[in-house]
């Protein structure tokens, strides 16, 4: 005998609001340093990005293997998740971004992040590296990501 799971139905005008209750915790849990922050529209394309990357395995996942290939030289977009603590974990990486002209932006969630690369753990660093598979959505993104603000 095995168990089922009971859904939930959710009420009328309880459905809209709950993706924007989700959206505003998100952003409510961000950290200090996260900046500048993707819009919710550049936040998807480079969701979408991540996806495409993994698919073709072009993608690098987590400070460690992040930061070693930034420091050889490797070239792409960072993507960091705002949400990530304590910062002290993944604070250096905009710094290094900076020196070698890497654009990155930050993301509301590492959960959200880490399932766009098709893995089950959040991920609070990805490296999109360049691929012909997906050349235009990885232009579009990197041309974005470039003319965001840069924090002071």
């Amino acid at each position: 005998m095995t168990k089922t799971k009971k859904e939930k139905l959710p009420a009328d005008g309880e459905e809209a609001a709950d993706g924007a209750e989700k959206t505003e915790i998100r952003i409510s849990c961000l950290n200090r340093i996260a900046q500048p922050l993707a819009s919710r529209k550049l936040s998807k394309k480079l969701y979408k990005c991540v996806k495409k990357a993994a698919k073709v395995k072009n993608i690098r996942r987590g400070v460690k293997e992040v930061q070693k290939f930034i420091n050889k030289g490797e070239k792409g977009i960072v993507v960091l998740a705002g949400d990530t603590l304590p910062i002290d974990v993944y604070c250096h990486l905009p710094v290094m971004c900076e020196d070698r002209n890497l654009p990155y932006a930050y993301i509301p969630s590492k959960v959200d992040l880490g399932s766009s690369a098709g893995s089950k753990r959040p991920t609070c660093v990805i490296l999109i590296k360049p691929h012909e598979d997906y050349q235009d959505a990885f232009d579009e993104c990197m041309q974005e990501v470039s003319s965001l603000p840069k924090p002071l």
